[in-house]
């Protein structure tokens, strides 16, 4: 490694390699910093150096000069290792849109920020940023549709504010902020659906009688496996209470044959989620059984 030295050792001037460019580093503000001169002309290099040096200097002397970590720079950290991290978890396209909301809207608007800056005023001056700019067009987005006086929807804003926190998250992750701020939104109830909706047992009646029916009596024969398990889908889901994900993740593992000790007969019981209880999966008058291959539904009574 090649190593230099101006301002009387101020300024240290390195590369790696022959023919690679010239980095320079120097300690300013009690912080040791580092940037690239982008040139592997060693005579050029020191010229942009001390450029860059008393630049910091300066901004030091002016009280702008940070000595925090800057959202910018903890983006970048967040977008190198949340692909690697996050391999088959996340589909790409997920991941890609983080990097496009950390470039065309989030960059812009928090990048020169130290971390602690970042609080939930500034957070709350980014929503309504976002609210009222709708009519200029974004020069940092690649989008070539026209702009819309339209405001952006409320799932635009929540996706751009998770990958708020989870940039957030990274820092406090390397220690470099010591919690997530409150960036919740203020003044709006609740998005999220506090009571499902459910099925009357009268419309309950009704759907299983017409779920029957069809699988019975198929309008075509070659529709008819599909009909009987969309039948037994019902009945299943119904009788169990499960949502539709977990539905669809549960495995014949998940489910054991115990003795119900109310009605002395055996029926399947099913092992909960971590925040659930065990739960039986034969409630009221009907019991589902694993055949090994779908579910099929037995002791009925009436």
């Amino acid at each position: 490694m090649q190593r230099h030295e101006i301002l009387g050792g101020k300024v240290q001037l390195y590369r790696r390699t022959e023919d690679g460019k010239w980095q320079c580093s120097a300690s300013v503000g009690n912080r040791q910093r580092r940037s690239t001169t982008r040139t592997d002309s060693l005579s050029l290099a020191k010229q942009v150096a001390e450029d860059w040096y008393l630049g910091l200097r300066g901004k030091l002397h002016a009280g702008i000069l940070k000595i925090e970590k800057t959202f910018r720079e903890v983006a970048t950290q967040f977008t190198r290792e949340y692909e690697i991290i996050t391999a088959g978890q996340r589909s790409e396209r997920w991941t890609e849109g983080h990097a496009i909301r950390l470039r065309v809207h989030l960059l812009p608007f928090f990048g020169d920020f130290g971390l602690s800056e970042i609080t939930p005023g500034r957070v709350q001056e980014y929503r309504v940023h976002g609210m009222s700019s709708r009519r200029i067009a974004n020069p940092h987005s690649k989008s070539n549709r026209p702009v819309k006086d339209k405001a952006p929807a409320w799932k635009t804003l929540h996706n751009e504010i998770v990958t708020l926190r989870q940039v957030l998250r990274t820092a406090v992750s390397h220690g470099w902020l010591s919690h997530i701020p409150d960036i919740s939104m203020p003044y709006r109830a609740s998005a999220k659906v506090e009571y499902r909706p459910w099925f009357s047992p009268t419309e309950y009646k009704e759907l299983y009688k017409a779920t029957g029916a069809y699988a019975k009596y198929p309008a075509h024969e070659h529709i008819r496996w599909s009909a009987e398990q969309v039948h037994d889908y019902v009945l299943f889901m119904a009788n169990t209470g499960l949502r539709p994900d977990e539905a669809s993740n549960l495995e014949h593992r998940d489910v054991q044959i115990v003795l119900d000790e109310e009605t002395g007969r055996h029926v399947p019981w099913r092992a909960s989620c971590a925040a659930r209880s065990v739960q039986s999966i034969g409630s009221g008058n009907r019991l589902l059984l694993s055949d090994g291959h779908s579910w099929r539904h037995i002791g009925c009574r009436a």
